[in-house]
């Protein structure tokens, strides 16, 4: 008798060859649906050591070695105690069993400070802080591999989540940054974000993880334990549990309307460079540099 291992909302179930084959061609529909990858494309893994980011190396993995190339990674260690040094551990050994260069970048290497010590100096919100480090060092180390697209790891429930985040505080604009492939404009200096797990729940993403024998952990940042994010999933998983599809219903919405909401927004979201760095930014002076003037500036 077959070893039913995970049922899907159609009810189709699978075991656990059956459930492998399934997540990976999902995926590979995903990448060739979206276009992620253009030929002469170089492409890095935004890796964390997690689940999702592991799950999405691993697979383009497959792809990049097929073309006698080696995948690269990129890890930017936020200096967390306590989880970050876990999840580079687990890092480091990923890529060491699946042949993939790591690269890890800091702030502490960067600017001199850990997101730690940021916020034992700063009044801010920690996700909106790391977020910023991070998407900042991303970009600045991803041009230094001569990278032209970023893989990231972000899964269904991720973006559902960023969705609704949006509607609710009225940044609607945000979400024309979304979907499979990201940005509204391109600029010589941003490198661009693929999710090649954009269909894929987190479930999903943990199963497989596990089905495949990787050293992951599973439990998530303690810096973002109590963030609005968090009440959000909270949200629509017990939704979700009690009206199933309704992630499903939140992206497949949410890509009806992407395409207009790009093309309303796309001569408003113009990518400029910061005058204090040259980086790629919104406004004048960027997050990062914003950010690196008042930690100087705190005592």
């Amino acid at each position: 008798m077959k070893k039913i291992i995970y049922s899907d909302q159609s009810g189709k179930s699978y075991t656990k060859s059956e459930f492998i084959r399934y997540f990976e061609a999902k995926v590979f529909r995903t990448i060739r649906k979206y276009g992620m990858f253009d030929k002469g494309d170089k492409i890095v893994v935004a890796m964390s050591g997690g689940k999702d980011s592991v799950a999405t190396a691993h697979i383009l993995n497959q792809i990049i070695s097929k073309r006698g190339e080696q995948l690269e990674a990129l890890l930017i260690d936020e200096g967390i105690p306590g989880y970050r040094d876990i999840t580079i551990k687990d890092a480091k050994k990923f890529c060491k069993d699946e042949g993939i260069k790591l690269t890890i970048a800091s702030p502490k290497k960067e600017f001199k400070f850990t997101l730690t010590q940021a916020l034992n100096k700063l009044s801010k919100n920690p996700c909106n802080m790391c977020g910023t480090l991070r998407r900042y060092l991303l970009n600045l180390y991803a041009k230094k591999l001569n990278a032209t697209k970023v893989a990231t790891g972000h899964n269904l429930d991720d973006e559902a989540q960023t969705v609704l985040m949006n509607q609710y505080k009225g940044n609607v604009q945000l979400s024309a940054k979304l979907g499979p492939v990201t940005g509204v404009t391109e600029h010589k200096k941003f490198i661009r974000r693929i999710k090649p797990l954009y269909f894929m729940t987190e479930k999903e993403v943990a199963i497989y993880t596990t089905l495949k024998g990787f050293q992951v952990i599973y439990t998530e940042c303690p810096k973002a334990r109590d963030s609005f994010r968090s009440t959000v999933r909270d949200q629509i998983n017990d939704l979700e549990n009690n009206y199933p599809g309704i992630k499903n219903g939140i992206i497949n919405s949410f890509l009806e309307m992407l395409p207009r909401l790009r093309k309303e927004l796309a001569p408003k979201s113009k990518i400029r460079e910061c005058e204090s760095c040259q980086e790629p930014a919104a406004k004048k002076i960027c997050s990062m540099c914003e950010l690196l003037g008042e930690y100087r500036q705190a005592k």
